[in-house]
């Protein structure tokens, strides 16, 4: 006997699940109806029935507007990576054109990625595939412990070649090389002598990206480099983010490790020294990741070759 559709399921309109997220993205019923293309009464009723469907407010009134609930909360974050999966699904086909194509793809990469490869990508899009969204979230340390999860609920993952994600149903092609180079204020006394040591780079002042607590395994590819050079860092300053470890460093004592693409666009307009790195320092392999259930989309294979096409060309 044939197996029987959830009637839960069944008895849901997908049209709430395209309102639900703009609800939560705007968390305004007018800019919502805008986005989705109907009318604010429309909108409204539609609010009514999740409402109902979940038993909450979701959208409550604060003292500037409306503001999530607790429980709208917790469904930004999964209503976000449902519909990007559930969008995926029914764009799935045999043909892919991205000049009239609506899809939107959804990418995580560290702000590093993005300022190296970011606006390439949105100029691409821009040119040759006008309707093509591009959901573009950041990456977190915390991301990898839930890679397998997270994954299947987007188009991919551009990160370094790390063990943890070499998991079964993940596929992955290089992208981009890059190098460790060292960034220190240009009044800094080693600016002049044009190189620092191991040795005194263990007695400098850090900034560190992504460092983990104390305890926890060095997981972030600056922390994993410091370890390998067998420094212990003084860290003055720990900051979830790439692009803002060379503004902690201008005007300072200080010292980072820093990628060569992205210290090349920010050293002279911060007045920083960029030296080289000392010892021997791993190379930087940027990676394309992304879930084996997208293998034969015509869509993905196109974003795919895209994203290749255009780091090969850096």
């Amino acid at each position: 006997m044939a197996r029987k559709p959830s009637a839960h399921l069944a008895n849901l309109d997908l049209n709430l699940l395209v309102v639900l997220r703009e609800l939560i993205r705007e968390r305004n019923v007018t800019r919502a109806a805008e986005r989705v293309g109907i009318s604010q009464p429309a909108a409204s009723a539609a609010l009514s029935r999740l409402r109902r469907h979940f038993d909450d407010d979701l959208l409550v009134r604060g003292k500037t507007g409306y503001v999530l609930s607790p429980l709208g909360m917790q469904l930004a974050d999964q209503v976000e990576r449902v519909y990007a999966a559930t969008e995926r699904l029914f764009a799935t086909g045999n043909d892919f054109d991205p000049a009239v194509s609506r899809r939107e793809f959804t990418l995580l990469m560290a702000d590093y990625t993005v300022a190296v490869l970011g606006g390439h990508l949105s100029t691409e899009l821009a040119a040759h595939a006008p309707g093509v969204d591009l959901h573009i979230r950041l990456v977190r340390e915390a991301f990898a412990t839930n890679v397998a999860d997270t994954i299947q609920f987007i188009d991919g993952l551009v990160a370094p070649s790390v063990s943890r994600f070499e998991l079964p149903g993940v596929r992955s092609v290089d992208l981009f090389t890059d190098r460790w180079v060292c960034v220190i204020d240009a009044g800094n006394p080693y600016a002049e002598q044009g190189f620092v040591s191991l040795e005194e780079l263990s007695r400098m002042p850090w900034v560190v990206p992504f460092h983990p607590d104390r305890g926890s395994p060095a997981a972030a590819p600056m922390s994993r480099q410091l370890m390998l050079f067998g420094i212990q860092p003084q860290i003055r300053v720990r900051v979830e983010s790439y692009q803002a470890v060379p503004h902690l460093v201008a005007g300072t004592d200080r010292v980072a490790l820093l990628q060569e693409r992205l210290a090349a666009q920010v050293a002279e307009r911060l007045g920083l020294a960029v030296l080289p790195c000392p010892g021997e320092p791993e190379p930087i392999v940027e990676r394309f990741w992304w879930h084996a259930d997208n293998e034969s989309d015509p869509a993905h294979q196109w974003l795919r070759d895209t994203l290749t096409a255009l780091a090969h060309a850096l």
